[in-house]
C-alpha cells in the first residue's frame, strides 16, 4: 500500500464487499480532497464523512454516489469522523437532499453547539486576543482577522455515537472507536466483518495528523496526551495488522501498529526539540513556535499556517506541563515557558 498521497484525485473505486471510496475536493487547500466512503446496505447506503461545503464538492459527492449505483436521495445516514469542515461541511446539503441521519461523537457535537452559539465577532475577538497574549506581532493578528472563511461552522449532527456503539447499518458490524486528540470526539470506525478500519484523520499513512491546543493558552485538557493514548489504543484492535486502513487523506494502507509507533515517535522527538529550546531560557509561544523547524520556513508560512503551528506547539507545551517537564509564568499577561527545575 502507498504511503504517499496520490498526485491527482483517484476515481471512484469499488473496494469490494459493499465498500466504495470517492473523493470530494477541498478547493484551494493543499490536501486536495477528502475521501468519502460509501457502505452499501439493504435500506440505503451510509457514508463515512461528507466533505467540504462548496458547490464543486457537492457536485463531486452527488456524481460519485451515482457511480456507486446510488442517488443522493437514497442515503440512509452519514457518520462523521470529526467536526472539521473538510469532513462535515456538506451535512446541511446532504440532510436537505436525503433526510439522512447524521452521527458524530458527543464531544464533537458539543464543540459545534458551542461554536454555533457564539457570535462570529466574539469568537474572532477571542482568537486575536489569544494571539496577542501569545506574542504574535500585530501584522499577523490583523491578517488572521481578514482571513476569509476562517470561522465557518458546519451544521450540528442529530445522532450522538458513543465509543463502541454500533452504527445503524443493517447487516453490517460497523462500530465506533473513540480516538480523541485531533479533535475531542474524533472517531475511527471498525468494520469488523470486513477487516477494515476507517481512520479519519487519526492515523494517516504519510502525514502526521495535526493536534492543536484550542484556545492557544488554555490550561485545560491535554489533546496531545489524549492523542498519544489513542494511538496506542487503536493499535490494540483485534487483528490490527491485518486490517486495511482507509484514511480520509492520502491513500489506504496496512501495518497499523507500525504506523502508530512512527507517529508517536515523531511527537516524542518534537518534545525533545522543545525541551532543548526551552533550556536556553523563558520564551513566549510565538518565540517557541517560530524557533522550531517546520517543513516550510516560518517566515514563508501564511498567517493561518502560523496559527496552526502555534496551536500544535501549545499542545506539546501542555503535555510537557502534564509530564512535569515545563512550567509557565506570566499567566495574567504574556505567558512564558521554561524547563521545570528537577
Amino acid at each position: 500500500m502507498s504511503d504517499t498521497p496520490p498526485s491527482a484525485p483517484p476515481p471512484v473505486e469499488d473496494l469490494g464487499d459493499g465498500v466504495w471510496s470517492l473523493t470530494v475536493p477541498i478547493p484551494g487547500n493543499p490536501l486536495g480532497f477528502t475521501y468519502v466512503y460509501v457502505l452499501t446496505g439493504s435500506e440505503g447506503p451510509v457514508l463515512v464523512d461528507t466533505g467540504w461545503d462548496h458547490d464543486e464538492s457537492w457536485e463531486a459527492l452527488v456524481r460519485g454516489l451515482k457511480q456507486t449505483g446510488h442517488e443522493v436521495e437514497q442515503v440512509r445516514g452519514a457518520v462523521l469522523t470529526h467536526f472539521h469542515p473538510d469532513h462535515s461541511g456538506l451535512v446541511a446539503r446532504l440532510r436537505a437532499a436525503s433526510d439522512a441521519w447524521i452521527a458524530m461523537h458527543p464531544a464533537d457535537i458539543a464543540v459545534l453547539e458551542r461554536l454555533n452559539a457564539s457570535p462570529v465577532p466574539d469568537r474572532l475577538d477571542a482568537i486575536t486576543g489569544q494571539l496577542r497574549r501569545s506574542g504574535f506581532p500585530e501584522e499577523d493578528v490583523r491578517a488572521l482577522r481578514e482571513t476569509p472563511g476562517l470561522l465557518s461552522t458546519p451544521a450540528v449532527p442529530d445522532l450522538p455515537l458513543a465509543d463502541g456503539e454500533r452504527v445503524d447499518l443493517p447487516g453490517r458490524d460497523l462500530r465506533a472507536v473513540w480516538t480523541p486528540g485531533h479533535s475531542p470526539g474524533h472517531l475511527c470506525l471498525h468494520l469488523a466483518d470486513g477487516r477494515r478500519l476507517f481512520t479519519g484523520d487519526h492515523v494517516l499513512p504519510g502525514i502526521t495528523p495535526h493536534v492543536g491546543q484550542f484556545p492557544l493558552l488554555s490550561e485545560d485538557g491535554d489533546p496531545l496526551g489524549d492523542f498519544l493514548t489513542s494511538q496506542a489504543g487503536i493499535a490494540r484492535l483485534p487483528d490490527a495488522d491485518r486490517l486495511v486502513c482507509l484514511p480520509s487523506h492520502e491513500g489506504r494502507f496496512t501495518g497499523l501498529a507500525e504506523r502508530t509507533r512512527r507517529i508517536t515517535t515523531h511527537h516524542e522527538e518534537r518534545l525533545d526539540e522543545m525541551a532543548a529550546l526551552l533550556a536556553r531560557g523563558p520564551a513566549t509561544l510565538w518565540e517557541i513556535a517560530s524557533g522550531l523547524p517546520w517543513k516550510r520556513p516560518w517566515e514563508r508560512m501564511s498567517v493561518r499556517s502560523r496559527h496552526m503551528a502555534a496551536s500544535e506547539t501549545a499542545a506539546h507545551l501542555r503535555l510537557m506541563e502534564e509530564r512535569g517537564l515545563a512550567e509557565r509564568t506570566g499567566r495574567e499577561g504574556t505567558p512564558r515557558w521554561t524547563v521545570r527545575p528537577a
